[in-house]
């Protein structure tokens, strides 16, 4: 079996272009895994090459291709009740590493050639274009390819979105309270970013039960509907 790299190419393009396409995953989802994998990799070595205390395992990529497995993971269990058409792990999966190439933007050293507060401003940028990117495309492959409902979709879109977030800010929310009201924490290029994501944060604590007892509701329409 060859390997259908040019195939795969045009199918990550149609998928970052929104365009509809049909993969041929289930003759050579090897080779799809194999391609996004290897972008994921690239993203994460991308994500940390300039970074000065990164870790050895977020240079190498590492990290970015173990968050893959997690998020597809985590996307897969919390779709599945609500019974999408062609919903399986790999495919969920092909389809987080390949939404892996908008991070590239990432590994622009914009703080080398710009001052802080317009390094600052960048980074802000790079963020809200990558998230912005990544959850529209969520909301196609939940659309198109899980065919669910758009109110199915919101709510699939949400939830994961405001239980990642409220995760984070249990885990970590403590500690950096504590550095800005201690006048510890350092000024760098992602300060602005930080900043954002805060309020984010807050706002998805607030949406986090609403969207909840929303999705609870569509599990116990689906599963009380016969299936077709």
């Amino acid at each position: 079996m060859t390997f259908p790299l040019s195939k795969i190419l045009r199918d990550q393009r149609d998928l970052l272009l929104f365009r509809p396409f049909k993969p041929a995953i289930s003759e050579h989802w090897p080779a799809y895994l194999a391609w996004g994998l290897f972008t994921a990799w690239l993203a994460g070595v991308g994500r940390y090459w300039d970074h000065p205390d990164a870790r050895w395992w977020q240079y190498a990529g590492l990290g970015s291709v173990a968050y893959v497995f997690v998020l597809a993971l985590f996307l897969w269990v919390i779709v599945a009740p609500l019974r999408p058409r062609n919903w399986s792990f790999v495919g969920v999966l092909i389809f987080v590493t390949m939404t892996s190439l908008p991070a590239l933007l990432y590994a622009i050293p914009v703080e080398m050639f710009m001052s802080m507060e317009n390094a600052q401003g960048a980074n802000v940028i790079f963020l809200a274009v990558v998230a912005t990117w990544r959850v529209g495309l969520l909301i196609a492959f939940l659309r198109r390819g899980a065919g669910l409902t758009r109110v199915g979709v919101a709510v699939a879109t949400l939830l994961p979105l405001t239980i990642i977030v409220t995760a984070l800010v249990v885990l970590n929310l403590e500690n950096a309270v504590f550095e800005i009201m201690g006048g510890n924490m350092q000024q760098t290029q992602n300060d602005t970013a930080y900043a954002i994501l805060m309020l984010i944060s807050f706002f998805s604590v607030l949406a986090s039960p609403v969207v909840l007892i929303a999705y609870g509701i569509m599990v116990y329409r689906v599963w009380k509907r016969p299936a077709s």
